[in-house]
């Protein structure tokens, strides 16, 4: 059962990912008949810690208070995706996933739970902006760059700031019924269930980190996302093997060559449904979907929803 809940922190935390935790976790509603979790904020550098937003954070707990809780959270913080992790804390989460705790994180708290090994070979989300960065710094993990949220229990992962209330209400729907979940997402006034294959809104194009033999080829398929292409062509591109070209964009980028242009595609529809009024057909065949169905299929198949409501969502009802 889910009842003893602890939120691991570093200095730099975040306050409003940390909040969702807080929030989801920490706040005593047993009048409304809900469980109450045994919770603590837990410190992996000190009494004191800074956030990012220039105050600082104090508690009593050390990482010895992970050793008895059900579920360990690592909400995000700053450089979180770049710098080096106590052992200590490392550790403690590596005994908890052993004695069979759960962990979750909120957006770039995903970098401490892959360094601690606990990402390899699972799958994982993370905001978009860093998942090219956690794919090339952990080349073991199975990086979704476009989801809300992946349960790989016992390891949960969740996208960006909103996304870790999704993935928090997620894991109490599992634990404890709908009820429970839908009656603290109602107390946080938030939708009571986003399914995590929902996609994160992106924007175009994907941050890109230093991509050592591809890069001149991720170049050449962005300046041509409307003509076909195989991985054979690619590869005479970067004059490789193909074999050897697909394992090398998949350790450079994270993906594959199929999944990284369809994926370019749709985010450049996403910037033409948001900023021109480009029919769906004319914005089918500057992306190289070809038709305006092939178009819908793909943009749904990635974020869920279709080319008008998403042009609605952006611009308003009349652009649609």
């Amino acid at each position: 059962m889910l009842k003893n809940v602890a939120a691991v922190l570093l200095d730099g935390v975040h306050p409003f990912e940390l909040g969702v935790v807080c929030e989801v976790f920490g706040i005593d509603r047993s009048d409304e008949g809900l469980p109450v979790y045994d919770f603590a904020v837990v410190s992996a550098e000190g009494p004191a810690l800074g956030t990012h937003c220039g105050f600082t954070v104090h508690t009593p707990h050390g990482l010895e208070r992970l050793e008895e809780a059900d579920l360990i959270a690592v909400p995000a913080g700053d450089t979180y995706a770049t710098r080096e992790y106590p052992e200590e804390m490392l550790d403690a989460l590596r005994r908890a996933v052993g004695r069979g705790a759960r962990v979750l994180s909120v957006c770039s708290g995903v970098f401490v739970l892959a360094a601690a090994g606990l990402l390899d070979g699972r799958r994982c989300a993370v905001h978009w902006h860093h998942a090219e960065q956690l794919a090339r710094r952990f080349p073991r993990v199975e990086v979704e760059p476009d989801v809300l949220y992946v349960d790989e229990d016992p390891v949960i992962t969740s996208a960006g700031t909103a996304a870790g209330i999704d993935a928090c209400l997620h894991l109490v729907r599992k634990e404890q019924g709908p009820e429970v979940a839908n009656k603290i997402a109602r107390r946080m006034v938030v939708p009571p269930h986003r399914d995590g294959g929902q996609a994160q809104y992106i924007e175009r194009p994907l941050p890109k980190g230093p991509c050592d033999t591809v890069g001149e080829v991720l170049t050449w398929m962005e300046a041509n996302l409307d003509q076909e292409v195989t991985v054979d062509q690619l590869a005479a591109r970067a004059h490789m093997a193909p074999r050897t070209f697909a394992r090398r964009f998949q350790q450079e980028t994270g993906t594959t060559p199929y999944r990284w242009i369809l994926r370019q595609r749709v985010l450049l529809a996403q910037e033409l449904l948001e900023r021109t009024d480009e029919t769906v057909d004319a914005i089918a065949g500057q992306t190289g979907f070809g038709t305006a169905a092939a178009l819908r299929h793909h943009f749904v198949g990635v974020l869920g929803t279709t080319p008008q409501a998403y042009r609605r969502a952006f611009r308003g009802p009349r652009a649609a």
